[in-house]
């Protein structure tokens, strides 16, 4: 593929033709730059799908952290106040 289009670039500078070999240097770059911001869509749309995956890994790790430290804290505080009735018991 490649070596067509060298064929074509030098016979086109051959036979003197610059306004065509212009336009087909301005379409090459083109192609190229279409190429480019096609690879930087699809960049981009797999940057976010990892952002909101690690964003629900994050959400699912927080919520199973609230949940755990509920459990704690209900233990606590039946700790606290199985502590406070034996201090009542105790100052009587």
């Amino acid at each position: 593929m490649i070596k067509f289009f060298l064929h074509i670039r030098k016979s086109l500078i051959e036979q003197k033709k610059m306004g065509k070999y212009f336009k087909y240097a301005i379409g090459e770059i083109l192609l190229v730059v279409i190429g480019i911001l096609i690879a930087l869509q699809i960049n981009n749309w797999n940057e976010q799908v990892k952002s909101e995956k690690s964003s629900e890994t994050q959400l699912s790790q927080l919520y199973q952290n609230v949940s755990d430290d509920l459990i704690l804290l209900k233990s606590l505080n039946q700790n606290i106040k199985n502590s406070l009735v034996s201090c009542k018991m105790l100052s009587e």
